[in-house]
């Protein structure tokens, strides 16, 4: 069984027009209709299966979901090296932002100190859904014990117009008002960000449940 019968078998025709909606910047036609739960658990059949390389090789593939389960099953690689390899070869062919944001591979998180060099040039890619994903590694693997000013300073130099780029910006620094407060607000305090991302950053952060209702207050004088 291909991994489309696979996802056919998990169709679901309302969903499909819910996702429509929530991904507008791919054809409708290339979406199936399958929950995430049911892509996690055909990914971990592929993973296990005779099929993984094939599919894994295949590319670019047809359909949204397609691309979703290609994307978790290489995060459950082990192996850091082959990891990297498959993700590398994968990024030129993510196409929106659920594809870029719903995966994170297990094995990035004990392997730091290599992962860094990568997410630094994912960053720098023109390809908006590469950077994409660079900055969300960024936020998920650098905003604690590993995080380090400078970093902050990768995402705030990333320019583009691309609203699902520029998003992505304001999501890191509404975390990094969480995480790593005194750090980031010096970001605010001098309007070192673009103006919509400005906004926007203190937006999402003023609506975080992490962020402080101190912080809160100082950041809506900021707006």
């Amino acid at each position: 069984m291909t991994v489309y019968e696979m996802l056919l078998k998990e169709k679901d025709s309302k969903y499909k027009e819910f996702q429509a909606k929530l991904v507008p910047n791919i054809a409708p036609e290339t979406i199936i209709g399958v929950r995430t739960p049911k892509m996690r658990e055909v990914a971990k059949e592929v993973f296990k299966s005779d099929i993984r390389g094939e599919f894994l090789s295949k590319l670019p593939h047809k359909y949204y979901e397609e691309n979703l389960v290609h994307f978790f099953v290489v995060s459950l690689i082990k192996d850091f090296d082959e990891c990297i390899k498959e993700v590398e070869k994968f990024l030129p062919y993510v196409d929106c932002w659920p594809v870029s944001d719903q995966a994170t591979p297990k094995c990035f998180k004990k392997n730091h100190g290599k992962l860094l060099p990568y997410i630094k040039k994912w960053i720098a890619s023109d390809h908006v859904y590469t950077a994409r994903f660079g900055m969300r590694m960024l936020m998920n693997e650098f905003l604690d014990e590993d995080f380090k000013e400078e970093y902050l300073e990768l995402v705030a130099s990333k320019k583009g117009e691309d609203y699902y780029l520029k998003m992505m910006v304001a999501w890191y620094f509404a975390t990094a008002l969480a995480k790593q407060y005194d750090a980031s607000v010096k970001y605010f305090e001098d309007r070192k960000l673009d103006e919509w991302v400005h906004k926007k950053a203190i937006q999402k952060a003023v609506e975080s449940f992490r962020v402080t209702d101190e912080h809160k207050e100082y950041l809506k004088t900021f707006r």
